[in-house]
């Protein structure tokens, strides 16, 4: 694969990242001075995105007063937010839900079945004893005796592997019973997320480009697996992180410093440079 250093990003009017493994380094940290970095984008004349499995409310305790600023495409391309404005949302029906964590506990005794609300993950009373590990991600959670009890307006439904084994759960469980109605997906190792049939990251950012008034071929979109694929397929540039696996090389045409290189941010600062700021 091209380096990014070879691409011309002149052009370029968003920047959309992945979260995990992308835009993060491995102990979760965000690279230095991304808020400077995100205002320097919006008075260029451009935006920076995240696209991310994670929940919008996650999402913005984690960019705090940058939110303003910048555009949300949160759980995998479920909801869209620019600048505080909401401007896509996909709920997945009650029956639905029901069926999918009927079908966790059933086939998937080794994980945890959680509904992705709005406002808060739904998780089973007997999960809290991965506590630590969910709240990485939803940091608002609800546990219950019967998660389907809980009326939540949900756009997402995941399911945490403990044992770190979701492709597999996927390839064997998930995908054939329910990958030609709904959206299936891993989100890393221990993930695997199910959203309505036709919502991706890829969706996701073409909406908020519609939004915008822009291109898709105006976008640089960064990533590491397999939930980003559409989007780095989707976008003008799309951007693969030099620690992704070698699978992901299909959907990208340009490579970038890996995540604990702070790859992202300077594709950012490359992004400032070409547009003069």
């Amino acid at each position: 694969m091209r380096s990014y250093l070879e691409d011309d990003l002149s052009s370029v009017r968003l920047v959309a990242s992945d979260m995990d493994f992308t835009l993060l380094a491995d102990d979760k940290s965000m690279p230095e001075g991304m808020p400077g970095r995100i205002r320097a984008l919006e008075r260029a004349g451009a935006l920076f995105a995240v696209a991310s499995g994670r929940p919008l409310y996650t999402l913005q305790d984690l960019f705090g007063a940058s939110c303003d600023h910048m555009a949300f495409v949160s759980d995998n391309g479920g909801a869209v937010v620019c600048r505080g404005e909401v401007v896509f949302k996909d709920l997945i029906d009650e029956a639905t839900l029901a069926e999918l964590v009927a079908f966790t506990l059933e086939r998937a005794p080794e994980a945890v079945p959680v509904i992705c609300g709005l406002e808060r993950a739904v998780v089973p009373s007997w999960g809290r004893a991965h506590d630590a590990a969910l709240r990485v991600y939803y940091h608002e959670i609800l546990y219950v005796d019967d998660v389907t009890s809980a009326r939540e307006e949900a756009n997402k439904f995941t399911v945490y592997f403990p044992e770190n084994n979701s492709a597999a759960a996927y390839e064997e469980r998930f995908a054939p019973a329910f990958g030609e109605r709904l959206s299936v997906t891993c989100a890393g190792v221990d993930w695997l997320d199910v959203m309505n049939r036709g919502i991706d990251k890829g969706v996701g950012i073409a909406r908020l480009c519609e939004h915008l008034g822009l291109p898709m071929d105006d976008v640089v979109a960064c990533g590491d697996t397999d939930n980003d694929a559409e989007m780095l397929e989707a976008v003008g540039h799309g951007y693969l992180v030099a620690n992704a696996p070698a699978r992901m090389e299909r959907f990208a045409d340009f490579r970038i410093p890996s995540n604990n290189d702070r790859g992202v941010a300077q594709v950012i600062d490359a992004v400032l440079a070409a547009r003069g700021a």
